[in-house]
């Protein structure tokens, strides 16, 4: 708070009690030791209606010869007004904190406090503001809990159901033909990777509410990376016939972990074979615009609605649940790759229209004068 002017308005108002008093007392001193004597004696003749040498009397009896107990009785009251006005300032400020943190503690109310506790106030505000940012975030929390839950129930049971449905026949018939035993064996133990990709797709999903993605940064090779990629994701593109072509510019080169770098890329090629028409191609250009490392990804599927374009980086959300089923997909790759990208102050945007759906990721290039980021 702005202690400066809380000090000197108290000390003002101090000072003006004390100067009051002061003038008081000295005044009494003056009407009980004389000097204003006449004026004590006419004023007894006009309230009481006595006679001069009677209110003379009295005056002297009264108040001239118990002059220092009355003096005494005067400081004293006087004294007691002073604490009592001094008490009510300190504690109209007591009270005022007392409010803005019951403001704070029930949200009911707005917190306001006098002009000289201004920066109190504020800081009141502040932390009313961030315990209400941290209110909704554990409520957001619970919900992706929540969604978690209810996510898996609904994955996990059918293809257990199916596992347990094979074992059972397999179990139940034991002459069965070898062609169709065969067949069922494999059938089940599609079924079970299937309930292995799902698990392990919520061992993801702990990772990423419980830590924050650390960086190791260094220089990487961009263009030597996109390059690796049609060969690590062969055994994806082969049994629909899809293909992946890479058009890359020589060494681009960016300062970032080449770990999570390759993270966001295989998460985007991911979820582009997994949406992408049977027997069509993927294409990853890389090239440098300006200051940026552009990389992106076109593939050819079923154009996503504009008013999803939004939600396809959000946790836990799948365009298609069915066919995110059947890829094994927790909704979380691109939302793991809008982070990571964030984390290289880098940018990353989906665009999909008449059949086409890329995705745009850029990444800062390194400076000629050592590494940008």
């Amino acid at each position: 708070m702005n202690y400066a002017k809380l000090r000197m308005k108290v000390f003002v108002r101090m000072l003006s009690l004390i100067l009051l008093a002061l003038i008081a007392v000295d005044v009494l001193y003056s009407l009980v030791r004389g000097r204003l004597g006449e004026a004590g004696v006419r004023l007894l003749q006009y309230v009481f209606g006595y006679e001069y040498d009677h209110a003379l009397s009295i005056y002297e009896s009264v108040l001239r010869d118990h002059w220092e107990i009355i003096m005494l009785i005067a400081i004293s009251a006087f004294f007691l007004i002073f604490f009592y006005f001094s008490l009510s300032w300190f504690t109209k400020y007591f009270n005022e904190v007392n409010a803005g943190i019951d403001a704070l503690v029930t949200d009911e109310a707005d917190i306001k406090l006098s002009p000289e506790m201004s920066s109190m106030e504020q800081k009141l505000v502040f932390v009313k503001q961030t315990l209400q940012k941290r209110e909704l975030e554990v409520q957001l929390a619970e919900q992706n809990k929540r969604d978690l839950v209810m996510y898996l129930a609904h994955d996990i049971k059918t293809p257990l159901t199916s596992v347990i449905g094979y074992l059972s026949l397999l179990h139940e018939a034991p002459d069965m033909p070898k062609e169709q035993k065969e067949n069922y064996t494999k059938i089940t133990l599609e079924k079970a990777y299937h309930l292995e990709r799902l698990i392990n797709d919520f061992f993801e999903v702990e990772r990423y509410n419980q830590q924050t993605i650390q960086l190791k940064k260094q220089n990487v090779d961009l263009s030597y990376m996109l390059i690796q990629m049609p060969d690590e994701f062969y055994p994806s593109l082969t049994p629909a016939g899809k293909r992946m072509i890479v058009n890359v510019e020589d060494t681009i080169t960016v300062y970032g972990d080449s770990e999570k770098l390759a993270r966001v890329f295989n998460n985007i090629l991911k979820n582009a074979i997994a949406y992408s028409d049977d027997n069509s191609t993927i294409e990853v250009s890389a090239k440098v615009q300006k200051d940026m490392a552009a990389v992106t990804c076109t593939n050819t599927g079923t154009t996503i609605p504009p008013d999803k374009h939004n939600q396809i980086f959000d946790k836990f959300y799948r365009l298609n649940d069915a066919r995110s089923t059947n890829t094994g997909g927790a909704g979380l790759g691109l939302a793991i790759a809008k982070e990571i990208v964030a984390l290289h102050e880098g940018q990353i945007d989906m665009q999909s229209e008449n059949g086409k759906t890329v995705f745009s990721v850029k990444l800062p290039l390194i400076s000629q004068g050592g590494y940008h980021g």
